[in-house]
């Protein structure tokens, strides 16, 4: 994990695990040092390195003279999700109801770290990606994600078709979001247990997909000019609306 913030976010999250950090000699500055003291308070190896070798080790991503080795993380399996998830449906409250998020050909891995975070931000209970045409859980998505790419499970699903007829009948809402959806966001009542449905960057839902959905939500926009949002953005638009609807709801 490079950069400044996701290594001060995840040396603050005592839960997860750091093999070893790797620091620019000759670094300075205030967050700089915080992180250094964070990584010595844990106990966590700590290497000082040349710039040249965080930039080989980033391949790129903008580093900020950090690099967190962590720890391996053991992801659930989908049939480990889905006994899960019928646990939690279990429950009445509906401020509690299930929210997952599912990736339907996101590539480019500053977008999924970006809705790694903000799935994370609102408490979703996992992510659920297709195992072809996902970015990779690389550096410059644990850097986008600012650290909560270690915090929310992220299950990868072979048949996306079939994963979705499996939640479709324990009685979980699908809604996916489209630029030509029919349903306004704000106006779908998204109290229940339910899962985001986010398309590829170019070409959206695919068209199986989109057949699974319960409904297509559009985000209603001002500007004419622009067709739609970036989907990092979309899904941080959507979950805020799921998060505002409930606590709504938890306050009657």
């Amino acid at each position: 994990m490079c950069g400044l913030g996701p290594a001060l976010a995840l040396l603050s999250d005592t839960t997860q695990g750091v093999e070893s950090a790797l620091f620019l000699r000759g670094g300075n500055g205030a967050r700089f040092e915080n992180v250094i003291q964070l990584a010595r308070q844990r106990g966590i190896k700590i290497r000082f390195v040349e710039r040249a070798s965080l930039d080989r080790i980033s391949a790129g991503v903008v580093h900020q003279g950090v690099i967190l080795m962590a720890s391996p993380q053991l992801q659930p399996s989908w049939e480990q999700l889905l006994d899960t998830l019928q646990q939690q449906l279990v429950r009445s409250d509906p401020v509690l109801a299930p929210v997952l998020v599912i990736l339907d050909g996101i590539e480019d891995p500053r977008n999924f770290g970006a809705i790694l975070r903000s799935a994370h931000a609102f408490g979703a209970m996992a992510v659920i990606r297709t195992k072809d045409r996902s970015a990779p859980l690389s550096l410059a998505a644990e850097k986008s994600s600012a650290g909560a790419a270690t915090s929310i499970p992220c299950v990868t699903v072979t048949n996306l078709a079939r994963a979705l007829e499996q939640l479709d009948q324990l009685g979980v809402q699908l809604y996916g979001l489209a630029a030509d959806g029919t349903v306004p966001l704000m106006s779908c009542n998204l109290t229940a247990p339910l899962a985001l449905l986010l398309g590829g960057e170019a070409s959206g839902l695919r068209r199986l997909t989109r057949q699974h959905c319960h409904a297509l939500l559009t985000i209603p926009m001002k500007a004419r000019t622009i067709g739609s949002l970036n989907v990092a953005v979309a899904a941080g638009v959507a979950l805020y609306e799921v998060t505002r609807q409930r606590m709504l709801l938890g306050s009657e």
